[in-house]
C-alpha cells in the first residue's frame, strides 16, 4: 500500500488550522481538573492513604491529556502561534516531568524515522529483527528478553523515564537541543516542588504527585507500545521506506471507549497524527471520519490491544511482529 503523495497532502491541509477558543478549552477543562483532583488527594492523605491512591486514577488521566497538550505544541499545532507553543509546551512539560525542548526534537526525529529499520533509535521501543536477536550473545539475548518483559516495561519503564529525563545529554543525534532543556525544566521541578514542600511538606508533595506521575507515564508507554508494535506493523529497509504508508500502515487505531479517549486527547487515531502531525488532536477524529485513506489503518480495540504487549521481534522474511515464543517454534520446525 503506497499513497500518493498529492492525495494525501491536499487531503490533511484542512485539518490544520489551530483554532484558539478549542485550545483554551482543553487547556482550562484538563489543568484545572488535574488541580482540583490534586488538592483533593492532598485533604484526602488526613483520611486514607486508599483514598489518595483511588484518586491518582483520575488524576493520571489528566496527566496524560496534559502530556497530549505539551505533544501538540511540540508540533506547533495546539496554537497558531509557536510563542504559545512553545510556552504551554513547557508549562505542561514540567507538570509532566518532560524536558520541553529536548523532546520536541527527539520526538520530530521519530515521526521521520518511524517504521525504517536503518534508522531506529529515536523515541521508539527498542526492536531488533530476529537475525540480530539470534546473533547476540547469551548475555545480550538476556538484556533484551528482560527490556521487552511487559511488566518490566510498564512497570520499571515509567521509572526508567522520570529519572532519565533528568539527565543531560542522553541524546546523540546531529542537532540535538542543548543540555539547558533538560536544566530549564529541572530548575523549574525543583522550583515548583520546593514551593509546594514550603505549603504542605515534601512527604505531602511525593504521597500525592508521584502516584499519579507513576500511573500517567505507564499509560504513556502502554499506549505508545500498542500503537506501533502489533502483528503486520510496517518495518521496511530505508531504500524501499515511505513515509505516507508507514503513516497508515505502521501506526494502530487505537479505538478506545469515549471517556479513555477524551483523557488521551485522541491520541489512538495515532495513523492520523503520523502522517499530519501539524493536526491538532482536536481535530484528529474528524479528519478520520471524513476521509478513506484513513480508514486502512489496522484497528485495534482496548482488549484486543493486551496480547500485543508480547509482540518482541521483526520477522523481516515474512515482515511480521513475533514473539519469543514464535522464534522457539520456528527454530524446532
Amino acid at each position: 500500500m503506497t499513497l500518493d503523495a498529492s492525495n494525501w497532502r491536499a487531503v490533511v491541509t484542512r485539518y490544520q488550522q489551530a483554532d484558539v477558543r478549542r485550545a483554551v478549552t482543553q487547556m482550562l477543562t484538563t489543568l484545572v481538573p488535574l488541580a482540583l483532583t490534586l488538592y483533593v488527594m492532598y485533604l484526602s492523605l488526613a483520611w486514607s492513604y486508599w483514598i489518595t491512591l483511588a484518586l491518582a486514577i483520575p488524576a493520571a488521566g489528566f496527566m496524560v491529556r496534559t502530556f497530549i497538550i505539551m505533544h501538540d505544541c511540540g508540533h506547533g499545532s495546539f496554537l497558531p502561534s509557536q510563542r504559545w507553543n512553545n510556552l504551554v509546551g513547557y508549562v505542561t512539560g514540567l507538570l509532566t516531568f518532560t524536558p520541553y525542548a529536548e523532546w520536541r526534537h527527539e520526538h520530530a526525529i521519530h515521526h521521520a524515522t518511524a517504521g525504517d529499520l536503518d534508522r531506529r533509535g529515536h523515541g521508539d521501543i527498542e526492536t531488533l529483527t530476529i537475525d540480530e536477536y539470534l546473533a547476540l550473545s547469551r548475555w545480550g539475548r538476556f538484556q533484551y528478553r528482560f527490556y521487552r518483559n511487559p511488566f518490566v516495561m510498564l512497570l520499571l519503564g515509567p521509572a526508567y523515564l522520570m529519572i532519565g529525563q533528568r539527565i543531560p545529554g542522553r541524546f546523540k543525534s546531529s542537532g540535538s537541543p542543548k543540555t539547558s532543556s533538560v536544566w530549564s525544566t529541572n530548575l523549574g521541578i525543583a522550583v515548583v516542588v520546593t514551593a509546594l514542600a514550603m505549603m504542605v511538606g515534601l512527604q505531602s508533595v511525593v504521597l500525592v504527585y508521584l502516584p499519579a506521575g507513576y500511573l500517567a507515564a505507564s499509560a504513556g508507554v502502554y499506549l505508545f507500545f500498542v500503537q506501533h508494535q502489533f502483528d503486520h506493523a510496517y518495518w521496511e529497509r530505508h531504500a524501499t521506506w515511505d513515509y505516507a504508508t508507514a503513516a497508515i500502515a505502521g501506526c494502530t487505531y487505537l479505538k478506545l471507549p469515549g471517556v479513555l479517549q477524551w483523557f488521551t486527547g485522541n491520541i489512538g487515531l495515532h495513523h492520523v497524527h503520523h502522517l499530519a502531525p501539524r493536526v491538532p488532536n482536536y481535530n484528529l477524529q474528524r479528519a478520520h471520519d471524513e476521509n478513506p485513506v484513513f480508514h486502512r489503518a489496522p484497528t485495534v480495540t482496548l482488549a484486543q490491544s493486551v496480547r500485543l504487549l508480547r509482540l518482541a521481534l521483526w520477522d523481516e522474511q515474512h515482515k511480521r511482529l513475533v514473539r519469543f515464543a514464535d522464534l522457539r517454534a520456528m527454530q524446532k520446525a
